[in-house]
């Protein structure tokens, strides 16, 4: 138990929280998070919340989604078996936590997954011991090809379709991940797909142009689902159509893909050199 107290008090280290999240809550992820080393030597990057609570529209009962970044010893990249790439711990009442391994996400963010993006620029923080998740959102700048994240996206506003009867009614908590995705890939286009998007559906909402009803049909979703352990089911409000139909034709125009001649080599040596630097510090 020392150990995981000691740990506790080096992972709250550039901790950033809201007043409101559950004590409890936290101090079970402090004690996941310090385990992490447990698990052949591995060494915690950064640890941040995800899903709706980072997102910017949480239930009463949302879950927490801790999700984090970590690298192992050199040695461990050497072996002829590839590694397990994830660590995750079992999913226990609303307390989900899991991570990856630096190789991993920065490979992914070479493909335009922008997942990692919004991890390196999460507003709420449970731990960043020595400045790493600043240090990560300076490189995805360099790595990430803001035309390949659109398509990441455009992906998502696919399945949200999916989940999403204009006609009938559905779960209206899955508006929310249909809207999320239309505003990033507006919030891009309207960058010239030049930038990166944040986070914050709020902060997406509020930097791209929306019409008055749009506006106020969103404020009253956003007030219904923090005030309701369940927004139930209904249809589109009819001040969404339109946007939704906007997000659906921002998705059909993405621009071309990038060459990989352009960019990937040089992006691919800054990745190389940013994954070895963060392995160097922890040794052999």
């Amino acid at each position: 138990m020392a150990a995981i107290e000691d740990g506790t008090v080096l992972f709250r280290q550039g901790r950033r929280l809201p007043a409101d999240f559950d004590p409890a809550v936290v101090t079970a992820i402090d004690a996941r998070l310090a385990r992490i080393a447990d698990n052949r030597g591995a060494r915690l990057l950064m640890a941040i919340e995800s899903g709706s609570r980072a997102w910017g529209f949480p239930s009463p009962d949302s879950d927490y989604d801790c999700r984090f970044l970590y690298v192992r010893p050199a040695r461990e990249y050497a072996s002829l078996v590839p590694l397990r790439d994830v660590i995750e711990f079992p999913l226990e009442g609303d307390l989900d936590v899991n991570g990856w391994d630096l190789r991993k996400a920065l490979k992914l963010a070479l493909k335009g997954n922008a997942v990692i993006v919004e991890w390196a620029t999460a507003p709420i923080r449970y731990c960043d011991p020595d400045g790493f998740q600043a240090r990560l959102a300076s490189l995805l700048e360099h790595i990430v090809d803001p035309r390949l994240a659109a398509r990441h996206y455009a992906g998502l506003i696919s399945t949200g379709l999916g989940h999403v009867d204009i006609g009938a009614p559905f779960p209206l908590k899955k508006l929310f991940y249909l809207l999320r995705p239309i505003a990033a890939l507006m919030w891009m286009r309207d960058r010239g797909w030049k930038k990166l998007p944040p986070m914050r559906f709020q902060d997406l909402v509020g930097d791209i142009e929306l019409s008055g009803e749009e506006c106020r049909a969103i404020e009253d979703l956003l007030a219904a689902k923090s005030a309701t352990r369940e927004l139930g089911t209904g249809c589109v409000p009819q001040a969404l159509t339109a946007l939704i139909a906007r997000g659906d034709q921002v998705r059909g125009d993405l621009p071309p893909r990038p060459s990989r001649e352009g960019w990937l080599e040089p992006a691919v040596k800054r990745a190389d050199t940013f994954l070895l630097a963060e392995i160097q510090k922890l040794g052999a």
